[in-house]
Formats: structure tokens, C-alpha cells, sequence
């Protein structure tokens, strides 16, 4: 409404300025005594230079790690016996986070060894004793039911050795299941466990990556045609005064339906001073236009006939001031793309321009 309020002051001034201007050319025709001399009103002026012009959609976004891992048992779990990490520590693939309980499955592993080494006493007993019947059997001596005999005692201890071996196999995986190991390289960025609680996994360690960072943010659906996989983005950092070139990787394809927006995410090289979380300027490239004629925004005017801005025009050995209408495009940051009206050359007065008519006599 304040808008529309000043257009109408604006042509209303311009109007005004016309008319007294047109009074005074009549007046001076009719009295020459009232005609004064006129003065000149000191301007700042450009010259219009085309050059390629973007249009970019600024918006806030964050940085983010593309690999973040959640430590978690490879068993149920246990009681916290010891902790070797604590938030914000370096941490390495491999290495050891915590230790649990272990109590029970060492008791498991050494009775599965114990179990081992009196089948193996067992099996040796009753291959000597297969042995020696089958060299009875050989003189003729006994019968074909103890050498058969003690050929399923062998065979069963032997299946018995075997199915031992295999459980010892597996209570030893569940001793290492007490050792918790990293399987990345990163930072510890929450560690919300102590010695003493049990340890069950659901997010008590987390471990962010910051070797392959990306920055994401949400676009406004009415975007939707303009953001695409490849568009060039431009990722600010305002605390560190960084800016990375980079280009969209992902766009969301559904509309959040609170936000009205979509998600989009381009990959940034990593560096020292990056952190996941950390704030950004997300400049994304939506209208490029080469060659194009630019004006500062507070330059344009309106009047009866539309939108125009004032030029600097030598008429007669001196400057005056010139409405030139134009047709506008894009606005971005200070810049107003005009898409006809000007020429390269013209010399727009960006400086001084309030309150002048048209046909003033300016000086620069």
C-alpha cells in the first residue's frame, strides 16, 4: 500500500515538474525580465558497460558429514567394564571405544576348552583301543562286533570333537563381541555413556566422518523448475570469509508438506576449519544472462508512462537530464536488469537524480 502510495506522489512530482517547467518556457516567451539564469545541479553519473549478470537464490543452509556412524554391539550388549574415548576425540577405524563385561563369555570359552581337551583324551583312548581290536581281528581273535564297536566309538568321539571345536568357534566370537571397535575414521561427536550403565547401542556413540562434507538446505516449491541435479552453487562461510564453488547433487523430489520446500544437498571439499553443523550462505544459480545492461535499483522511477531512470544527455555544449523508458527484468542484491531501453554508452545519473526534471542542466 506504501508502494503504490509513493508511485503516485512520484507521478504526481513529475506531473508538477512538467507543468512548471512548461510555465516557465511560456512565461520566459512572454516576459523576457522573468527569465533567470539557470542553475546547474551537480550529479554522479555511469556509463553503461553490458556484462553477464546472475540471478542467484540465496538461502541458509548447513554442513554435513556424508558418513556418520552409530556404534553399536554386535551382540546384546552388556555392562560398561571400560571406556577408552570421550567427545571430540580423534578417533581411527579399528580401534578399540569401550569394553564390556566379559565374565561370561570367558567362563563359556574356557569350559568349551576344557570340554575340547577331555573329548580329545576320550578319542586318543578309544583309537588305541580300535587299534588293538582290529589287530586282534587280523590274528583271527575276537569278534566282528567289538572291532565294529570300537570303530563307532572313534567315529562318534571324532563328531563330537568337531561339533566342540565348532562351539568354540562361536563362544569366542562372543568374547570379542565385549570388545566395541570404530569401523570408521572420524570424530567422536556424542559419547553419552559411563562405565557402569548398559551399553545397548541406540545412539549412545557417534562417530561423524569430516573427510567428505556436503552442504544441504531446503528450496521453496516455487523453485521447483529452476533447481536441478548440475545447477552451480555458490557455498558461503561468513565466519571464516570462505566461499566454495560447487554444484547440486541431490534434489528432492517430494515437497515437505509444513515447509513448502524441497531438499537439496551439493558436495563440498573437506578442510580443517570445516564442521558438520556449521552454518552457510547457499547461493544457488538460477538466471544467467550475458551481455546484459544493469542499473542500481534505487535509480528507477516511475511516472505516467511507466518506469524510466535519468541520463545525462549533452545537448548544446552543456549536460541535461533525460528520461529514458526501460523495461526491467531480474533484481538481484543492488542490481536491476533492464531489458530494453538503454544502450551500451548511455550515462546513467546514479547520484543527484532526486528531484530532477527533465531538460535540467546537470554537471558531473
Amino acid at each position: 500500500k506504501k508502494k503504490a502510495e509513493l508511485d503516485k506522489l512520484k507521478k504526481e512530482q513529475s506531473t508538477i515538474t512538467a507543468n512548471i517547467t512548461k510555465l516557465e518556457t511560456e512565461i520566459a516567451k512572454l516576459d523576457t525580465s522573468a527569465v533567470k539564469e539557470e542553475k546547474t545541479k551537480l550529479v554522479a553519473v555511469e556509463a553503461v558497460n553490458p556484462s553477464t549478470f546472475i540471478h542467484n537464490i540465496d538461502l541458509q543452509g548447513k554442513i554435513e558429514s556424508e558418513n556418520i556412524s552409530y556404534i553399536t554391539p554386535r551382540g546384546q550388549g552388556g555392562q560398561v567394564k571400560a571406556l577408552y574415548i570421550k567427545k571430540g576425540d580423534v578417533v581411527k577405524k579399528g580401534q578399540l571405544i569401550l569394553q564390556l563385561d566379559d565374565i561370561i563369555a570367558r567362563r563359556s570359552v574356557a569350559a568349551t576348552q576344557k570340554g575340547i581337551e577331555t573329548i580329545k583324551t576320550q578319542l586318543a583312548f578309544a583309537k588305541d583301543l580300535y587299534q588293538k581290536q582290529k589287530n586282534l581281528w587280523s590274528q583271527n581273535i575276537g569278534t566282528e562286533v567289538q572291532l565294529i564297536t570300537a570303530k563307532n566309538s572313534v567315529d562318534n568321539l571324532e563328531n563330537q570333537l568337531k561339533n566342540a571345536e565348532e562351539q568354540a568357534k562361536i563362544t569366542d566370537e562372543q568374547l570379542k563381541f565385549t570388545s566395541v571397535y570404530s569401523d570408521v575414521d572420524g570424530i567422536a561427536e556424542d559419547v553419552n555413556i559411563r562405565v557402569g550403565e548398559l551399553f545397548a547401542g541406540a545412539g549412545q556413540i557417534k562417530i561423524v566422518n569430516t573427510e567428505h562434507l556436503k552442504v544441504t538446505t531446503q528450496v521453496p516449491e516455487n523453485y521447483l523448475n529452476k533447481v536441478k541435479i548440475g545447477t552451480p552453487v555458490a557455498v558461503i562461510l561468513p565466519d571464516l570469509n570462505i566461499s566454495v564453488n560447487t554444484s547440486l547433487n541431490v534434489a528432492g523430489k517430494l515437497i515437505d508438506p509444513n515447509s513448502r520446500s524441497f531438499f537439496i544437498e551439493a558436495k563440498i571439499p573437506s578442510a580443517n576449519n570445516f564442521r558438520p553443523n556449521q552454518i552457510a550462505v547457499v547461493k544457488i544459480q538460477d538466471y544467467v544472462a550475458n551481455n546484459a545492461i544493469t542499473v542500481p535499483v534505487n535509480t528507477l522511477q516511475t511516472d505516467e508512462k511507466g518506469k524510466y531512470v535519468l541520463v545525462a544527455v549533452k545537448e548544446k555544449n552543456k549536460l541535461v537530464a533525460r528520461k529514458k523508458q526501460v523495461v526491467v527484468g531480474e533484481l538481484y542484491a543492488d542490481k536491476l536488469e533492464i531489458k530494453s531501453g538503454l544502450q551500451k554508452g548511455d550515462l546513467i545519473i546514479t547520484d543527484g537524480y532526486q528531484s530532477l526534471y527533465e531538460g535540467q542542466a546537470i554537471t558531473t
